[in-house]
């Protein structure tokens, strides 16, 4: 058994086997956030790229959990200079943790800090396989990826403006030819407005995956 819980804008919690994996955790100050910072247990924080509603409280739950942080380079080093434990990772790397591997895929977006690129992660965690696709455009490798792994969950941004939409959401899950999407990176703000109902219904019109829409707060079991 698996659980998935979204804790708003693109902040999710992966659980198995007692593993818990944290993505992008911006809880403080998030609008859409059911739970504070200093609530949230992890063991690994994944974190896509620096901006502040991605980045969000890594530092501070890192420092009580003693989660490694697993990013690309220049945000591990920082990480490990502020005494955190940080894994170092680049765009095509992958690496075999306890748990499982992480791939490390592009990410069409800015970094937030000097000399970083923006990066997305796939993670096979004890043979189920998630793809968080961080803060991207739509580009023509997420067929690729679809084709070297079979991948079980795709976590997509579908607000538009910062991101793909919906539409092109639609088409990145198409690509990937994943078993089920959820969407995220919407309504957080007016500048990020999209309906999840709109892109789930698209989903089935257009693709084989299967679309679930979780409110701020919600898991669902796999």
């Amino acid at each position: 058994m698996a659980r998935l819980t979204f804790y708003g804008h693109a902040c999710f919690l992966f659980e198995k086997n007692g593993i818990k994996l944290l993505f992008d955790p911006f809880l403080s100050g998030n609008p859409q956030a059911t739970v504070a910072a200093d609530e949230v247990e992890a063991d690994y924080i994944f974190v896509s790229h620096a901006h502040a509603d991605h980045l969000g409280d890594t530092y501070e739950i890192a420092a009580r959990t003693d989660a490694k942080i697993i990013s690309t380079a220049e945000i591990a080093h920082e990480c490990q200079n502020r005494g955190l434990n940080a894994h170092a990772m680049h765009i095509g790397g992958k690496f075999k943790f306890e748990f499982g591997y992480v791939r490390v895929t592009p990410a069409f977006h800015g970094s937030g800090i000097s000399g970083g690129h923006a990066c997305g992660f796939i993670v096979n965690l004890d043979g189920f396989t998630i793809y968080f696709a961080g803060d991207t455009g739509l580009f023509g490798d997420m067929k690729l990826f679809g084709e070297i792994e079979k991948i079980d969950l795709f976590l997509v941004p579908i607000g538009g403006n910062f991101t793909m939409d919906l539409d092109d959401a639609v088409y990145a899950t198409k690509l990937t030819g994943t078993g089920t999407v959820v969407p995220c990176h919407y309504n957080t703000w007016p500048v990020v407005a999209a309906d999840p109902d709109e892109f789930c219904t698209k989903v089935s019109d257009n693709t084989a995956g299967r679309c679930l829409v979780l409110a701020p707060g919600e898991s669902a079991d796999f």
